[in-house]
């Protein structure tokens, strides 16, 4: 039902194409004993992801992200109950048909954070802020090593000087202009990237959009999901969604972050040279989504998406 889809563009063309998903999400639901389940597909997100019923998921991956899915899986069997806040349970996860790969899992509780922010009040909004920080250093506190062969990089110093080097181009590809090109190479020579932290298991896309909330006395985070780009590396690593998409450079949401995370805030040029080494970097879509700085500089943009107010 499904084709092979071998690279990011064919994905695209199938992720956009419910007349075909949708059969094989009913054809897959019926094998998993699920037939006649409702099926409803997610909007977002760059795979193909439908809720099953009220209480599942149903996750699907083409073969060139048959790595991602194993990840998630075993991740999400490895942190079941382990974060104060739930994350999904893992149901099944096989293989499906022409290298296709799913995973099911049970539905978090309430509704996208990212959703729902602008109708959460702002003592509110600072309430959730705390609770997501607590969940994320209750993540990183989690002891890393066993799963350094399950999700890599398996040297992070290695992992970092090979986004270095790429750095440039991947900017230069999201079509990042020239002024700001060009200052990547010197930002980036200049700021230290500490390698004596303890390596973390890392989120790395901790945002808005992968947490769930709901309103009863008040609005409390529900859940934590989509641990495909998972990693084990600097902790640093993790803030740099923090900053970009879960407090968006709100200064005074990213300090209640650090108190409740409890470190002293990163420096916000350290975080800048991560943001510009991230897997997922875009700044050409992040210089249009976030507060310009007073210059058009790195520095400081780097003050004015990571900077703390002092």
């Amino acid at each position: 039902m499904l084709p092979s889809v071998d690279t990011n563009d064919e994905l695209e063309e199938v992720v956009g194409d419910e007349a075909l998903l949708r059969p094989a999400a009913q054809d897959l639901c019926g094998q998993l004993g699920l037939a006649g389940a409702r099926i409803v597909r997610f909007p977002e997100g760059s795979l193909p992801v439908y809720a099953v019923g009220d209480a599942l998921v149903l996750k699907l991956y083409p073969a060139f992200e048959a790595e991602e899915a194993v990840r998630e899986a075993r991740l999400l069997a490895l942190l079941w109950g382990k974060l104060p806040i739930p994350t999904p349970k893992l149901h099944s996860a096989d293989q499906y048909k022409n290298g296709w790969r799913y995973v099911l899992m049970s539905r978090l509780p309430g509704e996208d954070l990212n959703e729902a922010w602008p109708r959460i009040p702002r003592p509110d909004q600072e309430r959730v802020i705390v609770e997501a920080a607590e969940v994320l250093a209750a993540l990183h506190a989690l002891d890393a090593a066993p799963v350094v062969p399950l999700i890599g990089p398996p040297d992070w110093t290695r992992f970092i000087a090979s986004q270095r080097a790429a750095a440039v181009e991947q900017q230069r590809s999201g079509g990042l202009p020239a002024l700001w090109l060009e200052q990547i190479p010197d930002f980036l020579r200049s700021v230290p990237l500490t390698t004596s932290r303890r390596p973390v298991l890392l989120h790395t896309e901790y945002m808005r959009e992968h947490l769930t909330v709901d309103c009863h006395d008040g609005w409390r985070l529900t859940g934590l999901f989509d641990f495909e780009p998972a990693m084990v590396g600097d902790p640093a690593y993790d803030f740099v969604s923090v900053g970009l998409f879960l407090t968006r450079a709100d200064p005074t949401l990213l300090k209640l972050f650090y108190e409740a995370y409890g470190h002293p805030p990163f420096d916000p040029r350290e975080l800048m040279a991560h943001t510009l080494l991230h897997v997922y970097s875009d700044l050409n879509w992040y210089l249009r989504s976030l507060p310009a700085p007073p210059r058009q500089t790195l520095d400081a943009l780097a003050e004015t998406w990571f900077g703390t107010g002092g």
